[in-house]
């Protein structure tokens, strides 16, 4: 008897939880900044001790405005705060200040690229919360630093329209450099300053009721976030198949062992308690204010491609690699005042400037190397003055010497002699300085030659 495979769709809805790079806390005047002494950038209020109140800053309510324009979403006016409620070491108030039924942002989308085309993202809402503080566990105790507590986040939450680990991840991707061109955000995930949570369930092909989900939690990586959506959903296939049902749970990803672990039953808002925060008082932004916050918004990654792509004829392939790094494209196109030849710019760039970001581990601000060292460098090995090993020795001698490209090929002698005469001229000298290693190779010694 044939039996037939039952065929399940994955559905995947993503958190992610976005540090906001202001001076300050959200709600206090405490530095945020990462990497302080544990517990030395607190006070009263962030600590939530009796008789503080909050004050909003202003520039992570200006921040999330932006987040919220350059994602297509509807920005809402009128601002309030809830107070949501949890007991957990690391929070120290017992609560923490979030947006509940009025996010200031929502009915947003991303568009993806997936292969044929692009797929719409619909990102449900945008809240502004405060951050908790960390909690670091040693072999026998526990110890808690609020030095982040209070740091101003943005949760960004998708519909479940993600059908892939690999659109999950693509969406990430795009999501993260549309938040760095925005620069409200360093977006770093080994500081924190960047988390994903995602929402996974299973159901037959076909099918359009959703399945229990299970809540992902602790992925420091998009690639992390792949494999273990990868791992959960075939965990749930394995559970169904074999006629058992799926728990509704928070699950940790073990990155070691590449495993999820339960960590707790997954909680509805109703377990919150959420209710309207009483020392913030509601507010509404002025129209005005929405739309000055449009005008300051930077071009976007899709937008600056398709911008290169007319004005430069950079390639598709080109110009993604290029545009994935804000400051690495404001540099090609510094490139581009100096010269015409784009593909030979981008080869470069994408080449071995590219190679000696990543070998020192630096963004191109950081390299002393100016967009006309580079268009010299390429000059040069066109002209024939250099060949392509010189001219790779050029610029790194540029690099780590900080001096013009003209100099460096001074210096280092690095410049090729096509004069025929020079050329004589140079071998009769040579010749003549070294007259034993002359008479080894008349003897028949030929590898002395190499010496020469």
């Amino acid at each position: 008897m044939n039996t037939v495979k039952q065929e399940f769709e994955i559905v995947i809805g993503l958190e992610v939880h976005l540090q906001l790079s202001t001076k300050t806390k959200i709600f206090c005047g405490c530095a945020n900044t990462f990497g302080a002494a544990p517990n030395s950038l607190t006070c009263p209020v962030c600590l939530g001790l009796p008789g503080t109140l909050p004050v909003l800053n202003r520039t992570a309510l200006s921040y999330a405005v932006k987040v919220a324009l350059a994602f297509n979403c509807q920005v809402n006016p009128y601002v309030k705060f809830d107070r949501k409620n949890y007991f957990y070491p690391d929070l120290p108030k017992g609560y923490q200040i979030s947006q509940f039924d009025l996010p200031i942002a929502s009915h947003g989308f991303l568009m993806i690229p997936v292969a044929g085309g692009s797929k719409r993202i619909a990102i449900k809402r945008a809240h502004l919360e405060e951050d908790a503080g960390k909690l670091i566990h040693e072999a026998n105790c526990s110890l808690v630093d609020y030095n982040r507590t209070g740091t101003p986040l943005i949760e960004i939450v998708t519909e479940p329209d993600l059908r892939s680990s690999q659109e999950a991840y693509d969406y990430l991707t795009l999501l993260k450099l549309t938040l760095q061109y925005l620069s409200v955000s360093d977006c770093d995930m080994e500081k924190g300053s960047l988390r994903c949570d995602a929402n996974i369930s299973i159901r037959p092909k076909g099918e359009t009721k959703l399945g229990i989900k299970t809540e992902l939690k602790n992925m420091n990586s998009f690639r992390a976030v792949k494999t273990a959506l990868d791992f959960e959903a075939a965990r749930q296939e394995k559970l169904i198949l074999a006629g058992e049902r799926i728990t509704q749970e928070t699950l940790l990803w073990n990155d070691e062992k590449a495993i999820t672990v339960p960590m707790r039953s997954k909680e509805e808002a109703h377990d919150y308690r959420y209710y309207p925060e009483p020392d913030l008082v509601p507010f509404t932004i002025e129209k005005q204010a929405i739309e000055d916050v449009r005008k300051s918004l930077p071009e976007l990654p899709a937008e600056k491609l398709q911008r290169l792509q007319k004005q430069y004829g950079v390639s598709t392939y080109d110009g993604e690699i290029i545009i994935h790094d804000p400051e690495l494209a404001g540099f090609f196109e510094e490139c581009a005042k100096h010269s015409k030849e784009i593909k030979k710019i981008c080869n470069w760039l994408i080449g071995p400037v590219l190679q000696e970001l990543n070998n020192r581990k630096v963004k191109i601000p950081q390299l002393p190397l100016r967009p006309q060292d580079l268009v010299t460098i390429i000059q040069k090995l066109d002209a024939g003055v250099l060949n392509n090993l010189s001219a790779k020795e050029t610029l790194k001698h540029v690099i780590e010497s900080g001096k013009c490209t003209n100099d460096v090929i001074q210096e280092k002698g690095l410049a090729q002699v096509s004069d025929d005469s020079a050329l004589e001229k140079i071998i009769d000298e040579v010749l003549k300085e070294n007259p034993s290693v002359v008479e080894q190779i008349k003897q028949g010694k030929d590898s002395a030659a190499g010496f020469l």
